[in-house]
């Protein structure tokens, strides 16, 4: 009888925060397609709702797992590291992504709060959520490429 093998179909060095960002992250990323969909269908509660919970689970997953590890990791090496892809790839996703959560904060408070005076608030909110979610998709695109530089040996190398 063959001997059975122990090992993941994806073997990678990543510790489980990082896995569980990852896994997070493409849940979030699908569900955000999901919540357009309901505005697509004109089911905007349920629109809002969605939307509302993957910004604020967005938001704590940066705080508690990636942030402590980009200060660790990339923050010491920059700028004299830059031009290496593993500092540059993790650098652009923290820059894109802080942009993107920034924006979804505001689209949140604007469109579901009366926190903001109206005169800040959006008046086009197709066009901005439209264009978070192509942001949103692209940084979802430069984390993937992250975990796979920093986790998976010799896939990028």
């Amino acid at each position: 009888m063959a001997e059975e093998s122990s090992k993941s179909l994806f073997e990678t060095m990543a510790q489980n925060y990082a896995n569980l960002a990852l896994f997070l992250e493409i849940v979030m990323g699908l569900a955000l397609l999901a919540g357009a969909m309901f505005a697509r269908r004109k089911r905007f509660r349920l629109h809002a709702c969605c939307q509302t919970v993957i910004v604020l689970l967005n938001f704590v997953v940066i705080l508690l797992l990636m942030l402590p590890s980009f200060r660790v990791h990339v923050i010491p090496k920059i700028p004299t590291k830059l031009g290496k892809p593993y500092y540059a790839v993790a650098t652009a996703h923290a820059a894109l992504g802080s942009v993107a959560e920034a924006v979804a904060l505001y689209i949140v408070l604007s469109a579901g709060t009366n926190l903001l005076p109206q005169r800040l608030r959006f008046t086009n909110y197709k066009l901005w959520m439209r264009s978070l979610l192509a942001l949103w998709w692209l940084v979802l695109l430069l984390g993937l490429s992250t975990y796979a530089r920093w986790y998976v040996p010799d896939l990028l190398r």
